[in-house]
């Protein structure tokens, strides 16, 4: 009986280690991905930008994480999560290294758009990660998996005390060290899934490059993709502009802004794994309703602007005042953050089922267009408030887009359910 070579040994990766790595590498790079919330605050104040240039900033990342996302899954689910989960790391790596060197903000925008390479990782953990499960446990997984969000408040925490210390050119280059030893610990520590293994083996054959995108022609998937962009896009784009909101508002340090910033990212980020669970429990539907209405709740209540209100009484005109206190913010932002955390875990549980053989696509598109709402957001939060002069005009956007997306689900849930009562039994 022979030894087996460390890369054979590679090859017979366990699911619960391919999950593992994915999770923590898309810890590192979430991280990575949401650096400008706290470094963009410090940039901002030195180059003296305005609030749409700060959105542009801090969302310059984001748009290139979603825009490659469909690209990755479908190079994942041809080429393997190994090989492509390294190579993003480390593209990523150097780009988020060169943005210690830049000087202007048109340079900082360039070297942005390198370090948003590191959120196109998502689709890749997704492709890989799904691979290793049957159906009824892949809600569980990804959930665990995008537990990988709560890089984001590994940044609010970690990265407002280095730039104190020693300025936001040092927290880029750190990150950017951080990813390379997390590219090298991937790759050394994983192997291909089960269908790039038999792919090689000649005993399955890859599919046509076309046949991928077929499934992109339902609306469903479009629609998958809506819910997306406010779960994770508004997350994300929250997870971005907190730091700033809480300052404006609150008057609260960069340090401060930060640590309260992370009480909603983690939420957002750690009961994601619960969620999974729970989709594949209760039924992911059950929790999009869930998702849709608490949302839509804090929202509304989120935008509310403090203001002074006059009423004409018996004994004559009597005033009072309405805000949102910073105490009852972070409740409602909690909350908030602990349903889109469901929600992201819902969502990504109809792909799997709906589209096995096309997770990489779908999940990639779906991916993207969430993601999109992370660069978008931040630019329309920055817009409204030069348009408007109001802080809470963000949670109105907001509030618009979550019932709209519960609308168009409740019609959407409501008609497959009229087609299912008419076909004959």
């Amino acid at each position: 009986m022979t030894a087996s070579t460390p890369a054979a040994q590679t090859q017979d990766t366990t699911p619960t280690r391919a999950l593992t790595m994915s999770t923590v590498a898309f810890t590192v790079c979430f991280a990575v991905w949401t650096i400008f919330s706290i470094i963009g605050v410090r940039i901002k104040d030195d180059l003296g930008l305005s609030e749409t240039q700060f959105g542009l900033l801090v969302g310059t990342p984001i748009l290139t994480g979603s825009l490659v996302r469909m690209l990755l899954g479908i190079w994942t689910d041809r080429y393997g999560g190994r090989l492509v989960y390294t190579a993003t790391m480390l593209a990523a790596a150097i780009a988020t290294f060169l943005l210690s060197f830049a000087h202007t903000y048109t340079q900082m925008l360039i070297a942005a758009l390198g370090v948003g390479i590191a959120g196109g990782s998502f689709a890749v953990g997704v492709a890989y990660v799904s691979r290793f499960y049957p159906a009824e446990k892949q809600g569980t997984a990804l959930g665990i998996f995008g537990v990988g969000n709560v890089g984001a408040a590994v940044t609010k925490f970690l990265a407002p005390f280095l730039l104190i210390a020693w300025g936001w050119a040092a927290v880029a280059q750190v990150w950017a060290l951080v990813l390379v030893v997390m590219a090298v610990v991937f790759w050394f520590t994983t192997g291909d899934d089960p269908v790039i293994r038999a792919q090689r083996a000649g005993q399955l054959r890859r599919r046509s490059f076309a046949s991928e995108f077929e499934p992109l022609k339902n609306l469903q998937v479009w629609r998958f993709a809506l819910y997306y962009f406010f779960v994770f896009g508004a997350f994300v784009a929250l997870a971005l502009w907190l730091p700033r909101y809480l300052i404006g508002v609150y008057g609260f340090d960069i340090a401060t802004a930060g640590m309260i910033g992370a009480a909603y990212s983690i939420p957002a980020s750690v009961f994601r794994a619960y969620g999974g669970a729970l989709s594949d429990k209760a039924g992911a539907r059950t929790v999009m309703y869930w998702t849709f209405a608490v949302s839509a709740v804090c929202t509304a209540l989120l935008s509310i602007p403090a203001a002074d209100y006059m009423v004409q009484g018996i004994d004559g005109p009597k005033t009072f005042h309405f805000e949102v206190g910073p105490w009852a913010f972070v409740v409602l932002i909690f909350v908030l953050g602990f349903f889109m955390s469901l929600g992201k875990a819902a969502v990504y549980k109809h792909i799997p089922v709906y589209y096995p053989q096309n997770v990489g696509a779908v999940g990639g598109l779906v991916g993207m267009i969430g993601g999109l709402g992370g660069f978008v957001l931040p630019l329309l939060f920055g817009y409204l408030n030069d348009l408007t002069g109001l802080w809470t005009s963000c949670f109105m956007a907001l509030f618009v887009l979550v019932a709209f997306s519960l609308a168009w689900m409740h019609f959407a849930v409501r008609r497959m359910e009229r087609r299912t009562e008419m076909q004959p039994a």
